[in-house]
């Protein structure tokens, strides 16, 4: 745990050292901002345009950070070398696999808490109402972007950044439309198509399970059960792809 945790604390302070990290922050701030305005240029309804454009705003700029700082986890080292330097100490590629995700989700983590704090204010000063729906919408959000950098991390490891980013932001659109294709296919008459989209369902992760902005914002009850299920299929998702990640990570050949 020591070697993770120092591994951990390195990532999280190469990461706060990227200039790109703060311009997603920023424009992610500029959006929350934004929101404000454009909720004046409606009659109605205000409060609710600007939470959603505040949350959606957060979520996507959350979901890119998650991408550009994963696809680049394991090159990056590579790059620079540090990789030779680290592995030939007392520290296990799952360690050093484990300590890099863990970094990089704190970070992300951290990245969340400032746009959170800015969306909280926004909407206090725009009266708009805060809730129970919100504080879930936003844990949810940080279960997705972990899960992202899950992925993000298992393609880091077996190909290239520019790969690994195509890889991921494909798999990031399709688990945001595996619950719509499934809803789809099931109006379908052709049997083949209702089973092809129940398994696209069951064999990517339904990121859109994770999305409750629409609760938030409209002040719907979120069932427990469903949260639960939420939070599990999020943490099932993390560890399957971080256990892929290891094993190939394991058998790469960084000569």
């Amino acid at each position: 745990m020591r070697q993770i945790r120092a591994i951990a604390v390195n990532t999280v302070r190469d990461a706060v050292r990227n200039k790109v990290l703060y311009i997603l922050v920023f424009f992610s701030l500029v959006m929350i901002g934004t929101s404000a305005l454009l909720a004046t240029l409606s009659y109605v309804e205000r409060e609710r345009i600007l939470q959603d454009v505040g949350l959606s705003a957060i979520r996507f700029f959350g979901a890119a950070i998650a991408i550009f700082m994963g696809v680049g986890l394991i090159h990056r080292e590579l790059e620079r070398r540090t990789i030779y330097t680290i592995l030939s100490k007392p520290v296990t590629r799952t360690q050093f696999l484990a300590g890099k995700y863990l970094g990089l989700v704190a970070t992300l983590w951290l990245q969340l808490a400032v746009m959170t704090l800015a969306f909280v204010c926004v909407s206090l000063a725009a009266e708009a109402p805060l809730g129970r729906g919100h504080v879930i919408a936003f844990a949810l959000v940080a279960v997705e972007l972990a899960l992202v950098v899950a992925f993000a991390t298992l393609f880091s490891s077996l190909a290239t950044p520019f790969l690994a980013a195509c890889y991921s932001v494909g798999l990031y659109l399709v688990g945001h439309l595996t619950r719509d294709l499934r809803a789809i296919g099931a109006t379908s008459d052709s049997e083949a198509v209702r089973e092809a989209t129940i398994w696209i369902h069951r064999l990517f992760p339904d990121l859109s399970g994770l999305n409750r902005v629409i609760e938030a914002v409209h002040g719907l009850p979120i069932p427990a059960p469903e949260i639960g299920f939420a939070l599990l299929m999020g943490v099932a998702w993390c560890v399957g792809f971080l256990l892929v990640a290891v094993v190939v990570f394991e058998r790469r050949d960084f000569r």
